[in-house]
């Protein structure tokens, strides 16, 4: 994959991630596009299972490797989900009731800390979202806060045992 989220992390074990709202390589739905390009955003279903033995707890992120920054762009983490949950609902990106206790939604590269729906420029293409889910070996993720995405990739690395990965298209036609 171009421009690939996981290029600088150790090779782990794969285990599974879907979503009843859209198959992997598949259109996004509407309700996980950005507002401003009339969407909801808001996060879709996630389901995960077969993490590696020895998860203690998960990381995810939502990254679009297509986005014209020449670094990507990363519209969504949370850190901490306790290793008995393996799923969130849709709308766990904005409803802090949706999370499960001890989780902890991080900044988007909007500087918010919610789920920033797909929103490629008009005319672009169709862009990548890869929903990454990271089984890592520690309860919780030692992270200052306002860390970014960036920072939690970093931090992850020396405790991640196992990774999940869903991809999600959407694009914008030019006008």
């Amino acid at each position: 994959m171009t421009n690939d989220p996981n290029w600088k992390l150790p090779d782990v074990p794969a285990f599974d991630l879907t979503s009843p709202d859209f198959a992997h390589g598949d259109v996004l739905p509407t309700s996980a596009r950005g507002s401003d390009v009339g969407g909801e955003d808001r996060s879709p279903a996630l389901t995960w299972s077969g993490a590696p033995e020895g998860t203690q707890s998960y990381v995810l992120t939502v990254y679009d490797p297509d986005a014209p920054t020449g670094s990507g762009f990363w519209h969504w983490s949370v850190t901490d989900i306790p290793a008995s949950v393996t799923s969130l609902e849709a709308g766990a990106g904005t409803d802090d009731a949706l999370l499960p206790e001890g989780a902890t939604r991080r900044r988007n590269e909007y500087g918010t800390d919610t789920f920033l729906g797909a929103a490629p420029p008009a005319g672009h293409g169709p862009h990548r979202y890869v929903f990454t889910v990271s089984a890592l070996d520690v309860p919780v993720l030692e992270l200052p806060d306002g860390a970014t995405p960036a920072v939690v990739g970093f931090m992850l690395r020396e405790h991640l045992l196992g990774r999940a990965q869903l991809v999600g298209t959407q694009e914008t036609p030019a006008a």
